[in-house]
Parts: structure tokens; sequence; C-alpha cells
């Protein structure tokens, strides 16, 4: 866990390293290498495919960390309304592992816990450098920062999804296909609210 200590002056250096840090593409994140549960197994005359296991299990790790970056939110002095966005965030991805676990374990799949979220990189996640640019970061410029990323991070969810539904026979079963379109449906519409933010911040 990283130790929220006053870092205010070296804020604006950080968000300056941060922006200059760019991700690889989403889809060139989408790797499964930290597991160490060993190979998937389906069971005959199951529905579900070992891309929907994977879906799961990648998805677990993903929200972890959006669960992580939005406990950041409090003790770096984020304004009100970036406060309500991360603890709404907080509260209803941590539901949604509960939800992505039980599928996996009731399946008699391996089903990671959250600290996943430090091990396996997914489409969108944070690298270390921009995890620690965000700690460094206080008041507008962590809104900032914390906007700019969380964008980053939904729409690497949304390309999970996507990678999802363009493999064959993925996406099917009736509970990994729900809770796809629900991340679809969500995960859009807060990125909406992102970017108005965003730019209200600029604007300022």
């Amino acid at each position: 866990m990283i130790t929220f200590r006053s870092r205010a002056a070296t804020a604006a250096l950080a968000i300056f390293a941060l922006l200059l840090v760019r991700p690889a593409p989403v889809g060139a994140q989408h790797t499964m290498a930290a597991h160490g549960h060993g190979r998937i197994t389906i069971p005959e005359g199951a529905i579900y495919t070992v891309a929907d296991v994977e879906f799961m299990q990648g998805m677990i790790a993903h929200h972890s960390q959006a669960i992580y970056m939005s406990r950041m939110a409090e003790a770096h002095g984020a304004n009100p309304r970036v406060l309500k966005l991360a603890n709404k965030i907080d509260q209803s991805q941590v539901a949604e592992i509960r939800i992505m676990q039980e599928w996996l374990r009731s399946n008699g799949q391996f089903a990671p816990d959250t600290s996943s979220g430090r091990t396996m990189r997914m489409a969108g996640m944070l690298t270390e450098e921009q995890l620690r640019a965000l700690d460094a970061a206080s008041g507008v410029e962590f809104d900032r920062a914390f906007l700019t990323l969380m964008i980053q991070h939904h729409e690497g969810a949304l390309q999970m999804v996507k990678d999802l539904f363009a493999t064959p026979r993925a996406g099917q079963e009736v509970d990994v296909n729900v809770f796809a379109n629900d991340v679809i449906t969500v995960q859009t519409a807060e990125i909406g609210i992102m970017r108005q933010m965003l730019s209200q911040l600029s604007e300022k």
C-alpha cells in the first residue's frame, strides 16, 4: 500500500512526468502471464470458454486497480465531485469483483483476489510510473490526473469486452454476457462524465 504523505512540492513535476509516460495501446497490454494458477480446463458440455474465464479473471485484476486508484481521492484532496465519482467506482467495482469471484468458483475455476491488480497487466491499466505520479499529486492536479488516468483505465475495460466478443464462442454464457454488457453501459457512461469534468477543470 502506498503511504499517502503530503507531496505538494513535487506535484507539478510529477504530473508533467505522468503526461510523458505513454502507456502501450490498450490491446497490447492484454496479458494473463501473471496468473500462476495453471492451465484452464473447461468441463465437457460447458457453455463458457477459456476466453470467458480469462476475461473474468482479468477483469478482477482490472477492477482491483481502479479501486486502489479511487481510494487515493480523499487523502489527496480531490474536489467533492471527483471524490463522489471515486467512491461510486470503489463501491460498484468491489461488488462486481464479488460477482466475478463467485462465478469463477461456481464453475470450478481459479478466482483471483484483489492482489491480482499488482501482478496482472490488462488493457488500460496504469504503469508503476503512472501510479507513483498519481500518488504524488494533490488538489486540482490530482483531480486532473485521476480523471485522465481513469478514462484510460475504463477504455481498457471496454477493449477487454471487445476482445471477448471478438473471440469465437466467447461471451455467450448468460452471466458473462450480462456482466460484459453492463461493463460497456456503465463504463461508457462514466467516461462521458469524466471527460466533462476534465473539460471543466481545464477551463479554470
